[in-house]
């Protein structure tokens, strides 16, 4: 690293973050929602509609957290990845702290180079964190960790997603009878607990309902962040929030991922800063 790209502290920024609001903005500039924007289904497009979002974002100042769908961005290709690293410049600019949600995850030298990619400060695809798939293995997540002990990088590996097919792996038992996500979760907390600091979180769907304690996974007791999708358009609310987060949505450690709840509000500026600033209030009477 140069002097120009100075160590992450992710522990630190998604705290900082949280306080202002746990509203985290899904930057998803999916076809049907480019349309809906009057907008075409290019990278211009994408990047038009990423740029409106986090202006927005930052401009209300009730959200600072925000997490583009790489996805959305890489079928564009070359171009397509151009507007990411821009996004994610410009984000940084802004004050905002970005989740990237590419959910990579492999084995040896693969692995190491997608922490290249995307946890060193040198790359311009690095973000402040990332999501991570652990079904290779969590301990083929190692270069991961070790870049975000390097760099401070944050890191949000899969735990317990909403998707129905989900299920039949991470509620699987391992040999000595603990279920997938509870190892996956263990793993994740010791990390923290290494680091001395809540780098390291969880992807839970807040719709899994009593799933997590199912399964002997005590969310309220996580030392780290837990990235929740699914609040709004996907029918998590309040109730659900504190059902499946308990102690941890209290304390504020729920970062709470909406996209198209915000993004259906349409392009008018105005329009997106006044759902931003309605859904972070929201989010934070629900916390009570």
């Amino acid at each position: 690293m140069s002097a120009a790209e100075p160590r992450r502290d992710f522990a630190a920024a998604w705290q900082a973050a949280a306080a202002v609001s746990p509203l985290c903005v899904g930057v998803d500039p999916h076809a049907a929602q480019l349309a809906s924007w009057g907008l075409p289904d290019t990278a211009a497009g994408a990047r038009e509609f990423g740029l409106r979002l986090l202006d927005a974002c930052a401009r209300s100042g009730a959200a600072r957290l925000v997490k583009p769908q790489s996805a959305f961005f890489e079928r564009f290709g070359s171009a397509g990845i151009a507007v990411l690293e821009e996004l994610l410049a410009a984000a940084r600019g802004a004050g905002l702290v970005t989740i990237l949600d590419v959910k990579r995850g492999d084995i040896g030298s693969t692995m190491a180079g997608y922490a290249d990619a995307y946890m060193d400060p040198a790359s311009p695809l690095c973000a402040d964190a990332l999501t991570l798939s652990p079904y290779l293995g969590v301990g083929a997540l190692e270069p991961a960790f070790a870049a975000a002990r390097a760099h401070g990088t944050g890191i949000f590996v899969l735990a317990l997603t909403s998707n129905p097919d989900g299920a039949r792996v991470q509620h699987a038992r391992t040999p000595d009878g603990q279920a997938v996500a509870a190892e996956v979760a263990r793993l994740v907390a010791a990390f923290d607990a290494q680091a001395g600091a809540p780098q390291a979180g969880l992807v839970v769907g807040a719709t899994i309902g009593g799933a997590a304690r199912e399964l002997g996974i005590d969310l309220g007791g996580f030392p780290g962040p837990l990235l929740a999708p699914g609040y709004g358009a996907q029918g998590a609310g309040p109730a659900e929030l504190a059902d499946v987060f308990g102690a941890a949505f209290e304390r504020g450690q729920v970062l709470v991922s909406a996209s198209r709840s915000v993004s259906e509000a349409g392009p008018d500026p105005e329009a997106l800063e006044r759902r931003i600033v309605g859904l972070a209030r929201a989010v934070r009477h629900d916390r009570g």
